[in-house]
């Protein structure tokens, strides 16, 4: 694959500098943002399989670090959403900034606490076209759920009864274009066979929809769908 930029990077936020990898393909028109869970970080090896996808579809990715390495020590930090969303609003400044990405529309990536601070984010940065939720905790962004107009694609196990019905509470507080994904048989990390990959398919599927090449024509409506074919 050619690449117009590959590199570990520092991402200065503030007070603190956030490791990360940013990988830009050389086709790319759209980077996508990836905001991982409590206790996760750039490796997380989910994170970096549905990367790997995207960038294969020639998006662009940057995985980071939301915290550093002193303040993920401290419990807290990991479930201080507007801390987190801070971070994840900064770093997408920075890679506003960079040349590579010039041009490049911008989307989200959540897992588990890590899509809250990514749709507490999109609710204030209109330049956030596509938001993406896997396993995620949409109810810890309730107030601002009415805020975000980027299109939103959760997508939850059918075994993680809890969150489950978490997102179907916070889907109803959304107003945007959006989607509930069930995936059968799905624990909360994804971890049965082909589950992952099916979250993958869907939302490279979302990205390429609202963060395409050129951007379509989307008609107004909300759909609920469950993926074993009830609607």
């Amino acid at each position: 694959m050619e690449m117009r930029i590959h590199t570990e990077t520092n991402i200065p936020v503030g007070k603190v500098i956030l490791k990360g990898e940013l990988f830009i393909p050389t086709r790319a028109e759209a980077i996508i943002i990836f905001s991982h869970g409590s206790g996760s970080s750039r490796f997380s090896l989910r994170n970096q399989l549905v990367a790997k996808y995207l960038q294969e579809r020639n998006f662009g990715t940057l995985l980071f670090d939301l915290l550093t390495g002193e303040e993920d020590k401290h419990y807290h930090n990991r479930f201080d959403i507007g801390l987190l969303t801070k971070r994840l609003a900064g770093a997408t400044e920075w890679l506003q900034e960079v040349p590579a990405a010039k041009d490049c529309r911008i989307g989200y990536f959540g897992a588990s606490t890590g899509a809250a601070s990514a749709l507490k984010a999109a609710a204030v940065l209109p330049e956030i076209h596509a938001v993406v939720s896997r396993g995620g905790r949409p109810d810890l962004a309730m107030d601002d759920l009415s805020l975000v107009e980027a299109p939103t694609l959760l997508i939850v196990g059918s075994l993680d009864q809890d969150v489950l019905q978490l997102n179907k509470e916070a889907y109803g507080h959304l107003t945007c274009e959006k989607k509930l994904e069930i995936i059968p048989g799905a624990s909360h990390l994804f971890e049965e066979p082909g589950t992952m990959e099916k979250v993958c398919e869907k939302a490279g599927a979302w990205f390429e929809k609202y963060l395409g090449p050129a951007e379509k024509e989307i008609n107004p409506g909300n759909v609920y769908k469950n993926t074993d074919g009830r609607n």
